[in-house]
């Protein structure tokens, strides 16, 4: 049995509040655990309105999948919000 993490850290621009900010990672963190039934959560610049920074954590049994469902999760993020993704990290313990 293997852990993989995630971290994404994004970059929105347009985002002015921590309002604004907080519907934006309410939606991706609910698109992201509906659809691939993983942890989510925001885990860093709380305080900062243009930068959202989400981890994603999943067990699986193998390093193979685990590499597949982290490209799935890249690219659903990447579709699913309009904010630039500035940095992707991709751990397996």
């Amino acid at each position: 049995m293997n852990i993989a993490s995630m971290t994404f850290r994004l970059h929105a621009p347009w985002v002015h509040s921590l309002k604004e900010k907080r519907m934006i990672v309410k939606s991706i963190i609910a698109k992201l655990q509906n659809k691939f039934h993983v942890s989510a959560a925001e885990v860093d610049e709380q305080d900062i309105h243009q930068v959202i920074v989400i981890g994603v954590a999943f067990i699986v049994p193998h390093n193979a999948l685990a590499d597949s469902i982290m490209d799935e999760i890249a690219q659903f993020v990447e579709e699913n919000t309009e904010a630039e993704i500035l940095d992707e990290m991709r751990e397996m313990r």
